[in-house]
């Protein structure tokens, strides 16, 4: 058999139906648009994700029977808000501890250098003197490069400052407006369909459904996760105890690979902090029973319909779409992973001519 027979075969037994065509076409070019126009949509993109996480609030809303349009304004003014503690409050104190934190490494640098050197007194045959130099002189060409970085960012900040000022601007108008004018937007979305769409209905059914509860769910888990890292190390006394939560909270944005990551940084906080010593493997012993409960009950609760995706296939879904669209890829990951899954799985297939003679066979056989 030639390769022009197997290519079309295969064209033959993915393409043949007319609908199988059209959502392949709209498929290609959504995620050209995408590639292309990731940055030009992105307040588009952040409206969308927000819209999402309050229209499960304005339909609990309506649900008490409120007009729709008071629910649509009460979970807006929830999320301007929210919106504004975040600016005004969380965001200046995660920077002053960030700050704060970069001029504390030279002395956690010296600690370091002091380690070093009791390992190679009592181990000479573990670490040399060089070795140990080296280690030292490439922590502190890391720590130059960052406080380089810190300069460049701050240098540069008044075109990002605008960039930041028109999107707190566009967001919460679109948030509204989609809030508002829901059915409008899907009607209107849905008039541009072919009139033969009963394929791409049920996708968008099944995925509109998943990708909600993914982001609602996604959106409690960043919240509770951090909230309780936060209490935890507050109460423990850890230093940088909001930066740390924060860290952990977003770590769940990336499954296996996010609480991996985080870890290190807790870690050494607490390592320079507090030492070997008791005070030390609590807050280690914390932060691993914060992470067995999110990983072993919090997850299964909130996500064990939305997402049945097997581990392998979260991480390289987190790669690829991380590397394309970066944070917004990492956090719609397992979402785009789930509607790929969704769709070859709904896919229309045309048997193979032998597949159909073999099916005739045993219908006739059956009778």
């Amino acid at each position: 058999m030639s390769f022009r027979d197997v290519f079309v075969g295969w064209i033959h037994r993915y393409f043949s139906d007319e609908e199988a065509v059209i959502l392949a076409l709209l498929l290609t070019a959504f995620f050209v648009a995408l590639l292309f126009f990731g940055t030009m949509l992105a307040p588009f993109l952040t409206a969308m994700v927000f819209a999402y996480l309050l229209q499960g609030l304005v339909s609990q809303l309506e649900k008490y029977h409120l007009p729709a349009l008071l629910a649509v304004i009460l979970a807006f003014s929830l999320f301007v808000g929210i919106l504004v503690t975040l600016i005004f409050w969380l965001l200046p104190l995660i920077w002053n501890q960030l700050v704060s934190l970069t001029r504390e490494i030279p002395d956690m640098l010296k600690m370091v250098q002091v380690w070093l050197d009791q390992l190679h007194t009592q181990y000479p045959q573990v670490i040399s003197q060089q070795q140990a130099n080296s280690l030292i002189n490439d922590a502190i060409g890391e720590i130059r490069q960052l406080g380089h970085l810190l300069v460049s960012l701050s240098l540069s900040s008044i075109p990002s400052l605008i960039a930041w000022l028109v999107y707190l601007i566009l967001v919460p108008i679109l948030v509204f407006f989609m809030l508002k004018d829901r059915q409008q937007l899907v009607g209107f979305i849905t008039s541009m369909m072919p009139r033969k769409k009963a394929l791409m209905t049920r996708i968008w059914h099944e995925m509109d459904i998943q990708i909600a509860n993914y982001i609602r769910g996604k959106a409690l888990e960043i919240l509770i996760v951090g909230a309780v890292t936060w209490v935890a190390f507050a109460w423990l006394g850890l230093n940088y105890a909001e930066l740390l939560a924060l860290l952990v909270g977003l770590s769940v944005l990336v499954p296996y690979i996010g609480a991996a990551v985080v870890t290190v940084p807790i870690a050494l906080i607490a390592l320079f902090q507090f030492g070997i010593t008791t005070e030390l493997a609590w807050v280690l012993g914390v932060y691993a029973v914060i992470q067995a409960l999110d990983g072993n009950v919090l997850v299964p609760l909130m996500f064990s319909e939305a997402v049945n995706l097997h581990p392998v296939s979260i991480i390289l879904a987190v790669l690829f779409f991380g590397g394309l669209w970066g944070f917004w890829g990492v956090f719609f990951a397992i979402p785009l992973a789930t509607l790929l899954k969704a769709i070859i799985n709904a896919w229309p297939r045309a048997l193979h001519p032998e597949e159909e003679r073999e099916q005739l066979r045993t219908s006739s056989s059956e009778s």
